[in-house]
C-alpha cells in the first residue's frame, strides 16, 4: 500500500474539493454560463470556479509557491520554491456537451538549481471527478491509482496496441501533420482513440489502459502531471524527435519502451515523408 506524502495529500484535497463542485455543475451543464475566449475554445463558469477553489487550497497550504494557471496565467512566488502547474478542467468541451470524461490536473515543479528556469516535476495528481479516480505520482516513488501501483502496459507489438491521440480542430494544431501520422500509425495498431482530455490520456497510459499516445499543440498545464505519471509508471515521454524534457506540450509521444520506440519510428518517418 502506498504511503501518501503530505504534498500529495494537499494536492488531492484541492482536486477533490474542486471536483465535487464540478460534479454538481456537470449535472446542471445546460444551465452553465458560458463565454467564448477564442475559436472553439469555451471557458465556463465551472472552469473558473474550479481554478479558484484549487488556488485557494494550495495557496493556504504553500503560501510562497507560484502558480502557472490555465485561466489565471502566471502568478509569481518565491523563485527558490516550486510552483503549481494547474489545469482546473481538462476536457472542457466534453464537460460543456455533457460527456462524462474530464479531469483536474495539478503538478508541482521545482526550479532549476542555477535559477535559469523550471526543472523537474516532482509530484502529480490527475483527478477524474465522475469516476472518483485519483491518479498520482511522486518523483522516484512510483505512480498510483488510489493505493494501487500503476505500471504501463506490457504489450510489445503495435498490432496489439490501443493508441490515444488528440485531433487538431479549429485554430488548434496542424491537421496535415496529424493526418500524416495517422496514416502511418493507423494501419499498424489495434485501435486509435480520441476522448478529449490529454491529462487523462497520459494517466491511462500510466495505468496500462492505453499502450501509447501522441498529440501536439498542447499547453504545459495539459501534460505536466501526466508526463510524471507515465515516467513513474515505467514509461517514456518525449517529443517527436525523441528528446526528453520535464514537461512536453508542443509534441508529446508516450508509451512503454517498446511501443514508444515503434511509434517514434513511425512518427519520424511520417513527418519526413510529409516534409
Amino acid at each position: 500500500m502506498a504511503v501518501v506524502s503530505g504534498l500529495i495529500r494537499v494536492m488531492e484535497k484541492a482536486a477533490r474539493k474542486a471536483g465535487g463542485k464540478l460534479r454538481r455543475d456537470f449535472r446542471e451543464v445546460e444551465h452553465l454560463q458560458v463565454s467564448r475566449k477564442g475559436p472553439s475554445d469555451f471557458v465556463s463558469k465551472a472552469d473558473q470556479q474550479s481554478e479558484r477553489t484549487i488556488w485557494d487550497e494550495l495557496r493556504a497550504a504553500r503560501p510562497d509557491w507560484g502558480f502557472e494557471l490555465e485561466e489565471g496565467g502566471t502568478i509569481e512566488g518565491d523563485p527558490t520554491k516550486p510552483r503549481w502547474v494547474i489545469d482546473p478542467l481538462d476536457g472542457t468541451s466534453n464537460f460543456l456537451h455533457g460527456i462524462p470524461h474530464f479531469a483536474i490536473s495539478i503538478a508541482a515543479q521545482e526550479p532549476k538549481l542555477d535559477g535559469s528556469g523550471w526543472g523537474d516535476v516532482v509530484a502529480a495528481v490527475v483527478y477524474q471527478p465522475v469516476t472518483d479516480e485519483t491518479f498520482w505520482a511522486e518523483k522516484t516513488r512510483g505512480a498510483w491509482l488510489q493505493d494501487a501501483r500503476l505500471r504501463v502496459s506490457s504489450r510489445r507489438n503495435l498490432s496489439d496496441a490501443l493508441i490515444a491521440t488528440g485531433i487538431p480542430y479549429q485554430a488548434h494544431g496542424d491537421f496535415a501533420e496529424w493526418s500524416a501520422i495517422l496514416a502511418a500509425v493507423g494501419p499498424q495498431v489495434a485501435g486509435i482513440r480520441r476522448f478529449g482530455s490529454a491529462a487523462l490520456d497520459l494517466a491511462w497510459v500510466a495505468a496500462g489502459r492505453y499502450d501509447g499516445f501522441w498529440e501536439s499543440d498542447l499547453q504545459p498545464w495539459d501534460t505536466a502531471a501526466g508526463c510524471l505519471l507515465v515516467r513513474e509508471a515505467g514509461g517514456f515521454v518525449t517529443d517527436y524527435k525523441g528528446r526528453s524534457a520535464p514537461i512536453h506540450a508542443d509534441q508529446v509521444l508516450a508509451g512503454n519502451d517498446a511501443i514508444h520506440s515503434r511509434l517514434h519510428k513511425l512518427v519520424a518517418e511520417a513527418l519526413k515523408a510529409a516534409a
